[in-house]
């Protein structure tokens, strides 16, 4: 079923489904109406009946019973009955619709008066003392009247409701239509989007109902994705450059030896230096494995309880054991061991340090590193810093592109692939990283974890 259709038929059910209550709501109070009102007559009846019969100013029964038979409003289908104290008849008009029990006497006795129906038939027992004689009168008749006009009522009530009914779902058609009108516009226009065109954005409008909600956010799910295929393109076309350049000269290299001679040392050189780019190109390759494992979704890493501390002396211990010649100075604030705690993936963050550690004394005069380890209310702050050749300040946010590198890498081995993995995986941790970098201070990097 459609939606135009489901919302037809919600619309037109809850407008019916209210119309009905409504319709029987206005018939129950009628009928009410229509039974009080008979049965206040009725009592009238029955009060004149006992002011005439047994009351002071009395008439006899047979000038009563005329009276009754030529009265213009006398009730359809009428009886009087009135019962003496001893429960003894004491006049009856003669109909003898009705049969009356000792127990009904006693309680129109007790109660004072008595309402109920036996069928159409509406009837009143009341209690009528006149000179201390409690008399019993009942009065009873059927309310053909207004009993025909309630159920013409109650057939119009039904009528109209039918044909509302019937109006609602013309209208509710018609309603839906227009209110899904501007989705049909939407999905016109998603059906033009393709790859090609993905700079193309749906109109938003000036309202701010769902609909301009809706197109707002399909339009920012557009620019992620154009972002994500503009990135993606300026990945393979920097990745294809910097796996060309030593895959070329690996083969070139190797060409060469071929035309050589066959002198060891020449050989022993030239594969020496094609085992140096391979291992580049190796290292390249598992940077780029990292970073695409890293762009996944950060649902699926596993997270657990990091010590920072603890982690930095293993990387401490690490580090020193693969770069001998390079200084590395950590400080730690004098805290409790429960605030340098975050909420972490070890490995990850273990790859995101290194990287920023490697970096720092690569680009350092002296080799030399400073870290810093601060703990703070609601994070750990990390700061990295070095001494050295100092980062432009146009460039501060390309370096964490990949394959960028600022002006002052010249010279310097590396692909532009450690920091933008650096930037993910503290972005995976909900963190953030800042640099700063000036001749007098030199360049520092601010890693901020949440506890």
């Amino acid at each position: 079923m459609s939606l135009r259709n489901r919302l037809t038929l919600f619309f037109t059910t809850i407008v019916s489904v209210a119309l009905a209550l409504f319709c029987l709501l206005l018939y129950l109070v009628a009928e009410r109406y229509r039974e009080t009102e008979f049965q206040n007559r009725l009592r009238a009846e029955a009060l004149t009946a006992g002011h005439l019969l047994v009351g002071r100013e009395r008439i006899g029964p047979s000038l009563y019973k005329l009276m009754d038979k030529n009265q213009l409003t006398v009730l359809p289908d009428e009886e009087i009955i009135i019962y003496n104290g001893k429960n003894q008849l004491a006049y009856e008009s003669g109909t003898d619709y009705l049969t009356l029990t000792e127990a009904m006497l006693s309680q129109i006795r007790k109660k004072k008066q008595v309402n109920w129906k036996k069928g159409d038939r509406q009837i009143v027992g009341l209690l009528f003392i006149d000179d201390q004689i409690p008399f019993v009168i009942i009065a009873s008749a059927v309310d053909t009247y207004n009993l025909r006009t309630i159920q013409n009522f109650a057939k119009l009530l039904g009528l109209g409701w039918f044909l509302m009914t019937g109006l609602m779902v013309v209208a509710g058609r018609l309603f839906a239509g227009r209110t899904l009108q501007p989705i049909s516009q939407i999905n016109r226009q998603i059906d033009d989007i393709t790859a090609l065109n993905l700079s193309h954005r749906l109109p938003e409008g000036d309202q701010a109902d769902e609909l301009a909600q809706l197109a707002h956010r399909f339009n920012r799910m557009l620019n992620r994705l154009e972002d994500a295929f503009r990135l993606q393109r300026l990945f393979v076309s920097h990745a294809s450059h910097e796996l060309r350049t030593p895959l070329t000269a690996i083969t070139g290299q190797l060409e060469v030896s071929l035309l050589a001679d066959d002198d060891p040392d020449e050989l022993r050189a030239t594969i020496r230096s094609v085992l140096d780019d391979v291992r580049g190109l190796n290292r390249m390759t598992n940077g780029l494995l990292a970073l695409t494992n890293a762009s996944m979704d950060s649902s699926t890493v596993p997270m657990g309880t990091v010590h920072i501390d603890t982690l930095f002396e293993q990387i401490r211990q690490e580090f020193q054991r693969l770069h001998p010649d390079y200084t590395l100075q950590i400080s730690l604030a004098d805290v409790t061991k429960t605030h340098w705690q975050v909420l972490g993936n070890e490995s990850l963050l273990r790859t995101a340090f290194v990287n920023l550690l490697d970096n720092a004394g690569k680009f350092s005069d002296n080799h030399s590193v400073s870290v810093s380890l601060l703990s703070e209310v609601a994070s750990v702050q990390v700061k990295v810093h070095n001494t050295g050749s100092v980062i432009p300040a146009d460039q501060l946010t390309a370096i964490f592109v990949p394959f960028q590198r600022g002006r002052n890498a010249g010279g310097q081995p590396g692909y532009g692939i450690g920091l933008p993995l650096t930037e993910r995986i503290i972005q995976i941790h909900k963190g953030t990283i800042e640099v700063e970098s000036s001749t007098e201070s030199g360049t520092t990097f601010t890693v901020t974890l949440p506890h």
